[in-house]
């Protein structure tokens, strides 16, 4: 499954509702078929299209954008492994804006909450207020109330919020390599034990040796001669 499947299957079933209009930019082709080059992961010509749309495509302004990517940084902060940035979780956010058209009123009357709320109490657009004031904003809506079955809107906001954050950096190269995933990958084997060959009366000849346990030779294709022998 790769990445944009697994995300669709973890918003589709919780999704519904609010449809919001998706304003069109003007982009020159070379960029968008620039940006399409990310996306090459065995996509049907459907699916090419249709990212096409999206990418030629921008939902949030620019300031919205920015904000973003504040409330990213303060979600999750930068460290050795990489940072928000490098994981481009904003052009993420974008990306699923466009995809999932249903988030994207929670999406914006979040944005516009949190500048509200920030103008209200400290008489300033949260990209103006200090470190700690934006702490202490998110504070107000980081936690559910464990009263209620109903959260507020801004709480539901910070929650989506949360969710496509650490899904898009924990599923970019920076985030992998941060929680050290690493799959499936080859060993070297350098043959059968000697204590084993030894307890079932078996030897390797020496001579074939060297062409089949030269782990430097790993990756040559073998050459057989005329009459079948290996020759390398």
């Amino acid at each position: 499954m790769n990445r944009r499947d697994s995300i669709r299957s973890l918003f589709l079933g919780s999704m519904a509702g609010g449809l919001a209009l998706e304003g069109c930019v003007s982009e020159p082709e070379a960029a968008i078929e620039q940006k399409l080059w990310e996306y090459q992961y065995g996509r049907t010509p459907e699916e090419q299209a249709y990212d096409e749309k999206l990418l030629g495509q921008q939902f949030f302004e620019n300031n919205e954008i920015n904000k973003i990517r504040r409330l990213a940084n303060l979600i999750l902060p930068p460290n050795e492994e990489g940072n928000i940035e490098e994981a481009k979780v904003p052009e993420f956010i974008e990306f699923m804006a466009k995809d999932f058209p249903s988030i994207q009123t929670k999406m914006r009357g979040g944005l516009m909450w949190i500048d509200s709320h920030s103008n209200k109490k400290y008489g300033a657009d949260f990209l103006n207020c200090k470190e700690d004031q934006q702490h202490e904003i998110l504070d107000q809506i980081a936690f559910n109330d464990p009263n209620t079955t109903e959260q507020k809107q801004e709480v539901q906001f910070f929650s989506l919020l949360r969710n496509l954050v650490m899904t898009g950096y924990f599923t970019s190269e920076a985030g992998i390599k941060e929680i050290g995933y690493v799959g499936n990958q080859p060993n070297v084997w350098d043959g059968v034990p000697e204590d084993v060959l030894k307890a079932h009366g078996m030897s390797y000849d020496e001579s074939w040796m060297p062409k089949f346990v030269d782990q430097s030779k790993r990756n040559d294709l073998a050459q057989w001669d005329n009459d079948g022998n290996l020759i390398s």
